[in-house]
């Protein structure tokens, strides 16, 4: 786990690595990360050309153990794709 300090508050992060999967979550006491925050989390842990999603499963899938944490995923060794820039901007 890190406590990683951003702007005047002070993320907590547990990063993890098994079974194909890198992982990120991120969270704060009494609310969810924003845009920004989840933006410099991503560049701390991974190369800035480096594809990284928040995953949003089937909701019977849902698992929350933390209701102001968010999470960043990459695969391992497979290329995640990605809609045409113009369909994202």
């Amino acid at each position: 786990m890190f406590l990683i300090p951003y702007q005047s508050f002070t993320l907590r992060v547990i990063a993890s690595d098994g079974k194909g999967w890198k992982h990120v979550s991120v969270s704060l006491p009494n609310r969810c990360p924003n845009w920004r925050a989840m933006c410099f989390i991503k560049d701390v842990f991974w190369d800035a050309e480096d594809v990284v999603m928040q995953y949003h499963p089937a909701r019977s899938e849902y698992v929350n153990v933390h209701d102001n944490c968010l999470h960043l995923w990459r695969r391992v060794g497979v290329e995640i794709p990605t809609p045409p820039k113009e369909l994202v901007g």
